[in-house]
């Protein structure tokens, strides 16, 4: 079959289902749901604005280490840098999270949940500790003019 025939045969078939959904919608209605099987997702599967609230999180927490990198850049603190690296590993307990999210809070999965915990403790303490780094040259910096 050549590629004209092909366009010809799409389109009548197009045209065949158009006129059977004008006269018989209840019917292709059936065709469809019978062709195409739903896919159900479980009872925990997140909802779209809670999709949209996560991944909106992660993109703007990754925003937000480069804006604090390119501070320390400009800035002349390079302490500023310490903080986007400290930024990190919590990062990466988002991601954790995300990713057990993903797969409908498998249980199989559940060691992430241990690892965004253990990765959140991590990254409050490295983001204390730059954010003393950060005070400690901010003080040095005033007394040395």
């Amino acid at each position: 079959m050549d590629l004209a025939s092909a366009a010809l045969l799409s389109s009548g078939a197009g045209l065949a289902l158009a006129v059977a959904a004008y006269a018989f919608p209840s019917a292709v209605v059936v065709a469809v749901a019978v062709a195409l099987p739903a896919f159900e997702e479980p009872r925990n599967a997140l909802s779209l604005p809670t999709w949209a609230i996560h991944v909106s999180s992660v993109v703007e927490w990754i925003i937000a280490m480069a804006l604090v990198w390119q501070y320390g850049e400009k800035s002349g603190f390079e302490a500023w840098k310490g903080l986007s690296w400290g930024m990190v590993p919590l990062l990466g307990g988002a991601m954790c999270a995300c990713t057990w999210h993903f797969f409908y809070n498998s249980e199989s999965l559940e060691v992430l949940v241990a690892m965004q915990g253990a990765l959140t403790v991590i990254g409050n303490t490295t983001m204390c500790i730059a954010a003393y780094r950060i005070f400690k040259a901010y003080k040095e910096s005033s007394s040395n003019p």
